[in-house]
């Protein structure tokens, strides 16, 4: 079995609202994101790959518009926008027709990150 591990970029706005108002999360803030999208699988006789690391980001293009350089807090079942809510938003919406799918890790920043490998 193979692990190939695509990684995405994206930025986005957020402020968390179940902190107290007090912490600095509490303020809008901006996040250059790291998305690293991990994928198993056997090598495909027809192609050599397990996945081509195209079709791997194209997964993730329809999600990457929804995120990139918007306000996570106005979407739909982002609004509190935690790392941890936001890796499991996409692996859910990633996780249906990406069966090969084994784990998401989100970074925040260099030493910050969540890792997701579904419930």
């Amino acid at each position: 079995m193979h692990h190939l591990v695509q990684i995405i970029r994206f930025e986005s706005a957020r402020k968390l609202t179940k902190v107290p108002k007090d912490h600095p999360c509490s303020n809008l803030y901006g996040l250059a994101f790291k998305l690293e999208i991990h994928v198993e699988g056997d090598i495909h006789d027809s192609t050599g790959f397990v996945m081509d690391f195209n079709d791997i980001e194209r997964k993730f293009m329809t999600i990457k518009k929804q995120v990139d350089h918007h306000y996570l807090n106005e979407i739909v079942g982002l609004e509190n926008p935690t790392s941890e809510i936001l890796i499991e938003w996409i692996w859910n919406k990633l996780k249906p027709d990406f069966q090969e799918l084994s784990k998401l890790v989100l970074w925040e920043n260099e030493v910050s990150r969540v890792e997701f490998s579904g419930n």
